[in-house]
């Protein structure tokens, strides 16, 4: 079944994306990693000041549901963006949030 254009199963992904990004530290731990940063949890949680362990169990969520990638290098974990395009998605996030 087609939905304007979408398929039953991208709109179940972006469902389920929409629904992991819908936390404020989320949104902004997304905003940490705009335009193609890399960024390890001590880098995050110390930007948002937030606990390590808080900004590990996001990280969880955001990479298990497909929004993050996780890139581990020697003793570090490097998070980022799965998907280029999300940052419109926080642009949008943010201008709409804004107004």
């Amino acid at each position: 079944m087609i939905i304007n254009d979408f398929t039953i199963e991208q709109l179940e992904k972006a469902a389920t994306m929409l629904k992991a990004i819908s936390h404020p530290l989320r949104i902004a731990i997304l905003n940490q990693l705009e335009a193609g940063k890399r960024l390890t949890v001590t880098q995050i949680h110390e930007a948002l000041n937030i606990e390590q362990s808080t900004a590990s169990h996001h990280l969880g969520i955001l990479r298990d549901k497909d929004v993050l990638v996780a890139k581990r290098e020697g003793k570090n974990t490097f998070y980022s963006l799965k998907h280029d395009r999300l940052n419109t998605l926080i642009e949008c996030i943010s201008t709409c949030a804004c107004d």
